[in-house]
């Protein structure tokens, strides 16, 4: 502990250093990137190149040098490699994706590509996730560039294509192909992590993810005798999938508590004065749930395993039943649960239904114990000394996955403070996404702090 107070001490002297033009470039760099339109549908014509460019010349304006790296045309991903002060620290990788989910310019108040700054917010696709935090990282460095400041430890910047489908042409090609580019690099941060989550009577609370829940995207398929509609036939595709659908769909799965989702109930019950032994044999999970009132969504989602049906295909004309019939289904499974999820799904499909892998990756865990997370949660309550900081894991998924492979620790740490009314977790993918100029600024300012002086873990 004697090595994060002094990286502590260290960083409050400089704690004010944050000028106004790194304040003013946040909010530039965020409205740019999002007029940048880097939708991701899926079926591989995204082009994040355009929003990489932009990326690589900020950096290069200011001195630090871009490597711009692409398995496919078009697919472009943007490394870079801050030197620290001290080469005996470990280092740490910050990473923001560049691809955004589509919108539907019918459904917003503003155009959501176009980046506009109104009222004091900045409209558009990306807004959350992640182009603020894209900014963020842009700003911070371009800041010190200019300034001469180093960092204790090196700090790797990598900005990433394909985060919102498989990350094959992203962090999955990099972590592959390009390891050496993350040498050193035993941590990382990025996304989904320390916003403020109002919690009711004025309680803010700062989630920073020490987890993810593994990803399963699984197609199943039913196989049967084609034939004509009018007549009886029990070997129906359609018949045996929509069974196995509706099994899927209707399954209580049990608890399965990992030790950061513990940590999390423990945390959140001693803010609601709530004595609470998460394990003890006879603890109630649900119990808890409905004590916690808002705060309950931050857990939730990441006490058990999961699988929604989510898409539906079958046949080609009404009167032909067809000989086969597929689904897909979003299959999310908390760490150390993939042995039960695949014996569940085996039962829940039956004998008449195939099923395999669409699209998987691991489950996460990360320390709540670590020199990192104290700083993180140094760093927030420095700027927002009333909020509360809590660790917790992630329903879905980030880049830190593929990071893993390079045995690189992930942590969801992308700072934004928010106002009440702001809701983050409705407006991640949603409709009319948009972030407070405030909000960006408070994230310069804490994530500056926390890079600053980071210990490492050596």
């Amino acid at each position: 502990m004697a090595e994060i107070q002094r990286a502590q001490d260290a960083s409050d002297r400089d704690a004010e250093t944050v000028d106004q033009q790194a304040l003013d470039e946040v909010v530039r760099f965020t409205s740019d990137l999002i007029r940048i339109d880097t939708s991701n549908t899926g079926d591989g014509t995204c082009r994040e190149r355009p929003a990489a460019e932009y990326v690589a010349e900020r950096l290069a304006e200011v001195g630090i040098e871009p490597v711009l790296l692409e398995r496919t045309p078009g697919r472009t991903n943007v490394v870079a490699r801050i030197r620290g002060s001290d080469p005996s620290a470990d280092a740490l990788l910050v990473h923001g994706h560049l691809d955004v989910v589509p919108a539907e310019p019918a459904d917003w108040q503003v155009h959501p590509f176009s980046g506009e700054v109104r009222d004091g917010v900045v409209w558009g696709r990306g807004a959350i996730d992640m182009k603020n935090m894209d900014a963020m990282m842009l700003a911070t460095v371009r800041q010190w560039a200019r300034s001469g400041v180093r960092p204790r430890r090196d700090v790797v910047l990598a900005f990433t294509a394909d985060e919102e489908a498989s990350a094959e042409d992203g962090s999955g090609f990099l972590a592959d192909h390009h390891a050496d580019l993350f040498e050193g690099c035993t941590e990382g941060i990025s996304e989904s992590g320390a916003f403020t989550f109002h919690a009711g009577g004025g309680m803010r609370i700062y989630p920073i993810a020490a987890g993810e829940r593994g990803t399963a995207w699984l197609k199943l398929t039913a196989r049967g005798r084609a034939g004509h509609g009018s007549k009886v036939n029990r070997d129906n595709a359609v018949s045996r999938l929509a069974d196995a659908v509706s099994r899927i769909g209707a399954h209580e799965w049990p608890v399965r508590l990992t030790p950061t989702v513990r940590a999390a109930l423990r945390e959140l019950a001693a803010l609601y004065d709530l004595d609470v032994d998460p394990e003890r044999p006879d603890f109630d999970v649900d119990a808890l749930m409905a004590k916690l009132g808002p705060a309950a969504k931050l857990v939730e989602p990441t006490v058990r395993n999961s699988a929604n049906p989510t898409m539906l295909t079958a046949g080609y004309k009404v009167n032909v039943i067809p000989g086969s019939a597929t689904a897909y289904v979003d299959g999310r499974v908390v760490p150390g649960g993939e042995a039960e999820f695949r014996t569940t799904m085996d039962a829940l499909t039956g004998p008449d239904v195939s099923w395999d892998y669409h699209h998987g990756e691991v489950a996460l865990q990360a320390p709540v114990d670590s020199s990192s997370f104290a700083a993180m949660r140094a760093a927030i309550e420095r700027f927002d000394p009333d909020g509360h900081v809590v660790p917790y894991c992630m329903s879905g998924g980030t880049d830190a996955k593929q990071f893993s492979r390079l045995g690189i620790v992930g942590y969801g740490f992308s700072p934004l403070r928010l106002p009440e009314g702001f809701d983050y977790q409705a407006l991640f993918h949603g409709v009319d996404e948009r972030v407070p100029v405030e909000g960006l600024h408070f994230g310069v300012r804490v994530l500056d702090h926390f890079l600053r002086g980071v210990p490492g873990s050596r």
